[in-house]
């Protein structure tokens, strides 16, 4: 896997990724575009919410909606590296199991999310969920 990041003006950078898409990332503390620290949760809400979708699908769950709730705290000083992270689910479905739901979430932060498992080495992640039934 590969990328590109391309310094634009000012402090604004683009990304290129291997597969052809672009993001605008900005070093002023996400002025004009999200920072690259708030990409790097994102990128954790995103990789753990397709595990939970489909693990959930997998087992047959009727699930409708499911929103991940990133909240990070960071040091003070140089490097501001994450300290701590809770990931937060919101699943909105029919019927569904909560066993099965929080299993997911606890698998995906556990065991599959590549992101939450890089961030996990030095960074205390949490996780919670909520079950909504539609």
């Amino acid at each position: 896997m590969k990328s590109r990041v391309k310094w634009v003006e000012g402090m604004t950078f683009l990304a290129q990724s291997n597969s052809g898409h672009s993001v605008v990332m900005d070093g002023n503390s996400g002025e004009k575009a999200p920072s690259p620290m708030e990409l790097v949760l994102m990128a954790a809400g995103g990789c753990s919410s397709v595990d939970v979708v489909d693990g959930l699908k997998s087992a047959g769950q009727k699930i409708t909606a499911c929103e991940a709730q990133i909240d990070a705290e960071r040091r003070e000083q140089s490097p501001r590296l994450f300290t701590g992270a809770n990931l937060h689910f919101v699943v909105t479905g029919y019927d569904l199991d909560e066993s099965l739901v929080a299993k997911a979430v606890s698998d995906s932060l556990e065991k599959y999310c590549s992101v939450c498992l890089m961030l996990g080495k030095g960074v205390e992640l949490t996780h919670s969920y909520e079950v909504v039934n539609a």
